[in-house]
């Protein structure tokens, strides 16, 4: 996948949801850290240029687990671009993630499109990307 923007995404289990982002994103963890003053704990993964946070509550007050009370995890979706994303679909159906098309389709602004299933992905709904 070549590039995204910093998106924060809530979840329930960094632990848990730090090893799904890595088999989708096909890298790793790069930093977690415990920010006391807002009470979560983050882990940042990276994607070409561009990063996604991971935000755990690490109290049952804080900001992020009254969003997650509120709306449960996740955003709406977030939109990778990818090269070939036939190649991308497989090697993401050999790591067990359920894709809502067998084939990519055309998409809005003249671009392919595939889904990832939000439920084996924490609750986000993931949209594969490529140009024409």
């Amino acid at each position: 996948m070549n590039k995204i923007e910093h998106i924060g995404i809530a979840v329930k289990d960094i632990q848990l949801s730090g090893s799904l982002y890595e088999k989708l994103l096909h890298t790793t963890v790069y930093k977690t850290e415990d920010v006391a003053d807002e009470g979560v704990t983050t882990a940042f993964l990276q994607c070409g240029p561009n990063k996604i946070e991971l935000l755990e509550a690490s109290s049952a007050d804080s900001p992020v687990a009254k969003f997650i009370e509120k709306r449960g995890e996740g955003i709406h979706h977030i939109a990778f671009e990818v090269n070939d994303i036939v190649a991308e679909m497989a090697r993401l159906k050999q790591e067990g993630f359920v894709l809502l098309s067998d084939e990519p389709k055309l998409g809005a602004d003249n671009k392919l499109v595939c889904f990832v299933h939000p439920k084996g992905v924490g609750g986000v709904l993931v949209e594969l990307v490529q140009e024409v």
